[in-house]
């Protein structure tokens, strides 16, 4: 087996007011993978999340990026290589156009002018917002500043791209499209998030954290087919929705 992109073991955190948030978690994701992380609220999602790129540091176990530990000497390089993507774009958009956006973080890795110019285009492609780049990103929708958000993290070049509640405050048709583009995207996705139908169009694998513990583990459809392990943890699919087929069970009447 090929070293993880992202290796988690034993991590356990504590906040300064005693709140045990993580109590010795075990992940382990594969280049390639798109895996969604379940939970409820307070499960302990974000705590995990802010230790990939070292905005906190575990009181215990350790933290890998592609074998590369997450420690002060690695920061820089670690930051490169996790890409967050926050439920807020406009915690990541702050510069008068998107491409200065998009250009922010390659242009402080010192590249030269050509170089961040064409991860800028190709980032932007990507997303299909090349056409706005000469835009105030506060001018755009919230799903198109979303998008922008991700192209800021892709001209990193990250290993892997970590997407905090990607489908929340979208319309339908911002959630497709975005859908799509993480479909279309040739890099190793972590997946946070409540939209459990998004979950399993998006992710082969799920992992359920509640409490602070890995609780299961598996492909998407049979964990979200498994409805007393959802109950447990407050986890809902939508009524009728058949996870395992993305349609509704057999015999469930249609809205409407």
């Amino acid at each position: 087996m090929s070293t993880p992109v992202l290796d988690l073991r034993g991590v356990a955190y504590a906040y300064p007011d005693g709140h045990q948030a993580l109590f010795g978690v075990d992940l382990h994701v594969h280049r390639g993978e798109r895996v969604a992380l379940l939970g409820p609220n307070g499960a302990g999602k974000t705590t995990l999340v802010l230790h990939l790129n070292g905005i906190l540091r575990s009181g215990a176990g350790t933290v890998r990026i592609s074998g590369l530990p997450v420690a002060p000497d690695n920061l820089m390089e670690i930051r490169r290589r996790v890409g967050v993507v926050f439920q807020d774009p406009d915690d990541q958009l702050f510069m008068p156009t998107v491409r200065d956006d998009v250009a922010f973080g390659p242009a402080n890795l010192g590249l030269s002018r050509e170089v961040i110019a064409e991860r800028v285009e190709s980032a932007l492609r990507a997303v299909g917002m090349l056409d706005f780049a000469d835009r105030p990103p506060h001018h755009l929708s919230f799903g198109q500043r979303r998008r922008v958000a991700v192209a800021t993290v892709l001209a990193m070049e990250p290993e892997i791209l970590v997407l905090d509640e990607p489908s929340s405050n979208l319309d339908p048709a911002a959630r497709r499209e975005l859908a799509q583009i993480i479909e279309s995207l040739e890099v190793t996705v972590l997946m946070v998030t409540h939209d459990l139908p998004y979950a399993v169009q998006l992710c082969e694998r799920s992992v359920i954290l509640s409490g602070g513990i890995i609780v299961a583990d598996g492909p998407t459809p049979d964990l979200l087919a498994d409805e007393p392990l959802l109950a447990r943890h407050r986890l809902e699919l939508p009524y009728g929705l058949d996870p395992r087929g993305l349609g509704p069970r057999a015999g469930s009447r249609p809205a409407g």
